[in-house]
């Protein structure tokens, strides 16, 4: 054909031959490109065909990349058929292949290069490339024929890709059908039985067996024509050996392998091929966990071979097949069975050569048990405690009266003596002036009756004298006790009577609570849990919450056998003595105590909670 198309009339002219007969070229053609067997051919018929669309004397050439969206981008096909494509030709190739659009160069001078994309499903596949010499068509009437013929192109692509779908389909189809077989027997070997007797019948084999690894080789499990091995136990161990020679290759083994096949040792299949008289034999490795923990064996009969699509076919099944089937045969397996391959798995992973990670964990966990087995720390007890004032004194109301004025509240440090309070004088003054008046009269009568002789008389009036000086001694301390003092130096624990003043005021009644500065009290709010471990003597760290950077120490002194509850929880009172003292320090102050007990495991002290947690829990609930 190479000849045919580099003829020319003008050859034909010069050499006395007949012109050539384009209608007999373009029937070969045509014939040519129906009859196409491979792309190949496909495609270069199609151009051929597409440049006969062009004017006379074009030249072109075909592009097309290994794959989709992916270069290099190769001639696949030329115009006139055996003749190098131009340089030309390429760099306008190129650019449409870049650009992904159509592309002229040289237009207006003695022909055109055009170059069009070839794109698919939004792909690009390749590029068509025309030189058209000097000519009357205009461009856009030759990118319509340049466009409408790789309508064509796509209807090979789109055959193809329907191909590989179809066989993706029937890939997946089969695949799950035998998913669906495994699944439907809850037992291991009746899982294997049905696989192995599904997959002869769809996929025309003679015999398909199925094999686990055991103790470093393989097992097989379950044949499908499972009868005549009954009298030749030897063809299950070649069976077996031909599954352990993929399981150590770890790859698909084919006999007889193709042309193409990539190389495998297949001495054992050859072995089961002539002592089981067949003509075929694949064997596929299964994969559980990125391991290989079985193996598919399918035997074909003389004259019937495995195809590369039958070979993907299995190898899908055994995919999809193989994690099943593995998770069943573990699960049928006895409990001491699992406990013992469990241990040596790990016991493999920390000897073997391997698993770094499990090594390292292990080390880091032994190491861990070590420390918290060996390691002991001081065990405190953790409570709230606030600070109270060892003598705490109340300030009460002498007499009833009326609040004329207050001089401190709750906060205020006072000195000894100072004046907190003060109660209204009015009534008490006048009183005394009465008693004052009295006594001026009682007087002026005892002299009277001095005067008079009237000692009987006089008497009397001294007697009343007396009276009115009791009256008025009385009357001037109350007057002296309505200046309510501070009986020592302290810090106003309780008391506000800002609010009061002008109020009645009950004898006896509590006005202030006063609190010596120097000496305090700690008063610990032990949990019941942790009360057994508390002692007088013991010492322990105080950390008040207005300064907590200062820690105080205490020593406890008395443990109140008596439960008190509050904020849902129940405590016992201890109180403790502060062994050195701070001028930040006030009473009522609270904050956070840790009452020191003794070294301790470190694992017991970090569990001990815990640990009677669970007794109570365990003994709640046991029978």
């Amino acid at each position: 054909m190479s000849q045919i198309v580099k003829r020319t009339d003008e050859d034909a002219s010069r050499t006395g031959e007949a012109p050539v007969s384009y209608a007999m070229l373009d029937q070969s053609l045509w014939s040519r490109f129906q009859q196409a067997a491979t792309s190949e051919d496909f495609l270069e018929s199609w151009f051929a065909l597409l440049m006969r669309q062009m004017p006379d004397g074009s030249t072109g050439v075909m592009l097309v990349g290994e794959a989709p969206d992916q270069g290099p981008f190769s001639p696949v096909a030329s115009w006139p058929i055996g003749q190098a494509p131009a340089p030309e030709l390429l760099e306008a190739g190129e650019q449409a292949l870049s650009r992904r659009s159509g592309v002229v160069l040289g237009e207006g001078g003695a022909g055109r290069s055009l170059a069009w994309p070839l794109e698919v499903f939004e792909q690009l596949f390749g590029a068509v490339v025309v030189f058209v010499g000097e000519n009357t068509v205009p461009t856009p009437e030759l990118f319509r024929r340049l466009h409408w013929g790789s309508a064509w192109v796509e209807l090979l692509l789109r055959r193809e890709q329907e191909l590989q779908d179809g066989e993706l389909r029937e890939r997946v189809s089969v695949a799950f059908d035998m998913l669906a077989t495994v699944l439907e027997h809850s037992d291991f070997d009746d899982a294997c039985n049905a696989l192995v007797t599904d997959l002869a019948r769809r996929l025309d084999c003679e015999t398909v067996s199925v094999g686990f690894l055991k103790r470093g080789g393989m097992r097989v499990r379950s044949v499908s024509s499972a009868s005549s091995f009954a009298r030749r136990s030897n063809l299950i161990r070649e069976i077996a050996l031909a599954m352990d020679e993929a399981a150590d290759q770890r790859a698909v083994v084919l006999w007889p392998a193709p042309a193409d096949w990539e190389f495998r040792v297949t001495r054992a299949h050859d072995e089961l091929a002539r002592s089981h008289a067949v003509g075929a034999v694949l064997t596929i490795p299964l994969q559980a966990r990125d391991e290989i923990v079985g193996a598919l064996c399918f035997e074909r009969p003389q004259g019937d071979r495995f195809s590369a699509a039958d070979v993907e076919v299995c190898d899908a099944v055994a995919c999809v097949a193989g994690p099943v089937l593995d998770e069943k045969r573990a699960n049928d397996r006895l409990l001491p069975v699992k406990i013992v391959e469990s241990v040596g798995r790990q016991l493999a992973r920390l000897l073997g050569p391997s698993h770094f990670g499990a090594k390292l964990s292990t080390v880091a966990l032994a190491g861990v048990v070590a420390f918290f087995y060996y390691a002991q720390a001081n065990y405190d007890v953790s409570s709230p405690a606030r600070l109270e004032g060892t003598v705490q004194r109340s300030v009460v109301a002498p007499f009833n009266g009326y609040l004329a004025g207050q001089n401190v509240r709750a906060g205020d440090v006072v000195a000894a003596d100072q004046i907190v309070a003060v109660l209204d004088q009015k009534d008490l003054s006048l009183e005394r002036l009465r008693l004052i008046t009295e006594r001026q009269q009682r007087t002026s009568e005892l002299d009277r009756a001095i005067a008079n002789r009237e000692r009987a008389q006089a008497n009397i009036i001294r007697a009343q004298l007396d009276q009115n000086e009791a009256q008025l001694a009385l009357v001037d301390e109350q007057l002296a006790r309505t200046r309510i003092r501070a009986p020592f130096a302290g810090y106003i624990v309780e008391g506000d009577l800002s609010q009061r003043v002008g109020a009645s005021i009950e004898r006896g009644e509590t006005l202030f609570r006063v609190a010596p500065l120097s000496s305090f009290r700690v008063v610990l709010e032990i949990d019941e849990r942790d009360i057994p471990e508390i002692a007088p003597g013991q010492e322990g760290t105080l950390r008040v919450s207005a300064f907590p950077e200062v820690p105080l120490a205490y020593r406890v002194q008395r443990v109140t056998p008596l439960a008190q509850q509050a904020d849902g929880r129940n405590f016992f009172r201890v109180e403790a003595a502060l062994l050195e003292g701070s001028d930040k320090l006030r009473p009522g102050m609270e904050g956070v105590a840790r009452t020191e007990i003794g070294l301790r495991l470190l694992i017991v002290s970090l569990t001990d909670d815990l640990v009677d947690w669970l007794r109570l829990t365990a003994w709640k609930w046991a029978p």
